[in-house]
């Protein structure tokens, strides 16, 4: 049964709705595993036993009379720790908050509960999520799935952790820069940023929520498909039958390329290789705005997060990472003018691409231009933690900044992913081109 671990989420749904597995014996697979780990600790902020329990007996009763809600029904997941949970701790991986316990869940818990996954827990992640490496010297640093030296990629790294090291099905992050994509791509995962405004953020602490968004982490596209429709209470994306045959793709030519180490670049060109030959048609393109976009984004995410976090911030800031510390209180120099106007300016920027790309399936690109940076490295060379982190942050990015769904698939080389950004709104049409790349890329 420990082989449940390592099987995708839709494959365990099948499994319970054809009565070869127990939710209840399931969930006690992964509680075990979780609890007799050795980086339980720097995975798990905290692990949900009593309501995991409970849910997977109840999915288990449903199960046993025909009354499943929907394909992942007893399906255990994490939930990373700024999904607010009733009765249970939900502290963003600050000590600013420590102790918060809600007094409800967050819309897309009770939406996934609705649906009958089990909550297995909390997962660590980047303090307040504001960083793409997930270092958190605050709380804990969960380890990346193929150097446990180096960071697992933030900020929804504990997210990715659960499910690289077999302790979840999948797990639920948040993405405002990449938080998704970066933990997803480092650890040989798929990765759904959504589209701003798709999924509720309420009962979601914020970063910037003009920028946050809500998705999956887990083993495939399908997984991807249902645990969307899950956090949306929506029915599934038909997948049956996508291929890349005529399929129209786009390789953004415009920073995304640059500085890229050799491993990933490789990886990415070797990955689209294989999409070509599947029957894709790739084609190089320029987009000069997305400059002007990268120049106006500091003075956005940092007022907006400053704005949110300001009070807890310098009322306590020695509790802080300095790090994140000094990220977050770089909002405090950016005026309301200049806000504003760089939000008009972004506004126009979106328009532009969203013209500028409406003849291609998706625009594609490396997920992250580097490996994952060793933990203690980041820890005592601040030159080193802002240069890396920044880095990790710049591709990924571009979606947060066009307004766009995106995915990452992994490559055949570990680490390395390659992202799929579709348009607003899109998350069917993605999905369905993500399914038949997956294929093509093995």
């Amino acid at each position: 049964m420990d082989d449940w671990r390592w099987q995708t989420a839709a494959d365990l749904g099948r499994g319970i709705a054809a009565g070869a597995i127990d939710p209840v014996a399931l969930t006690e697979i992964y509680l075990d595993a979780i609890d007799t780990h050795e980086y339980r600790d720097r995975i798990y902020a905290r692990v949900t036993h009593a309501r995991a329990r409970a849910e997977a007996k109840a999915a288990a009763e449903r199960a046993a009379s025909g009354l499943r809600r929907g394909p992942l029904d007893g399906v255990p997941v994490s939930w990373k720790d700024l999904f607010d949970s009733a009765g249970i701790g939900t502290e963003a991986g600050t000590a600013l908050m420590a102790g918060r316990v809600p007094e409800r869940d967050a819309v897309v818990l009770e939406n996934a509960t609705a649906a009958g996954l089990v909550c297995l827990g909390k997962t660590h992640m980047s303090e307040i999520a504001f960083s793409g490496l997930g270092l958190n010297p605050i709380t804990a640093t969960p380890p990346c799935v193929n150097d446990v030296n180096a960071v697992a990629g933030g900020s929804s790294s504990g997210a990715a952790a659960s499910v690289a090291f077999g302790l979840a099905a999948a797990g639920i992050g948040t993405d405002t820069g990449g938080s998704v994509r970066i933990p997803a791509a480092w650890n040989d995962l798929i990765g759904l940023k959504t589209s701003h405004g798709r999924l509720s953020l309420e009962g979601v602490v914020p970063l910037c929520l003009t920028f946050d968004t809500v998705g999956p982490l887990c083993r495939s596209v399908e997984d991807a498909g249902l645990l969307l429709a899950a956090l949306e209470g929506a029915k599934p994306v038909d997948l049956t039958g996508a291929d890349l045959s005529g399929v129209r793709l786009m390789v953004l030519d415009t920073i995304a390329p640059d500085d890229m180490r050799d491993t990933p670049r490789m990886a990415f060109e070797a990955a689209v290789d294989r999409l070509k030959a599947a029957g894709a048609q790739v084609e190089h393109r320029y987009f000069s705005q997305l400059f002007d976009a990268f120049n106006v984004a500091g003075n956005l995410y940092a007022a907006e997060s400053y704005g949110w976090w300001r009070d807890l911030v310098e009322a306590h800031p020695e509790k802080m990472f300095p790090q994140i510390l000094e990220r977050v209180r770089g909002g405090k120099t950016v005026s309301g003018p200049d806000f504003v106007a760089g939000w008009n300016i972004l506004r126009g920027i979106r328009k532009e691409y969203a013209a500028e790309t409406a003849q291609f399936d998706a625009v594609i690109m490396a997920t992250a231009p580097l490996l994952p940076p060793d933990a203690e490295r980041l820890l005592t060379d601040d030159a080193y933690y802002k240069s890396e982190n920044l880095l990790a942050l710049r591709n990924t990015r571009v979606a947060n900044l066009l307004d766009v769904c995106s995915i990452t698939l992994p490559t055949s080389v570990p680490s390395c992913g390659i992202m799929f950004n579709g348009q607003t709104g899109t998350e069917a049409r993605l999905l369905r081109l993500a399914v038949a790349a997956a294929r093509a890329l093995g």
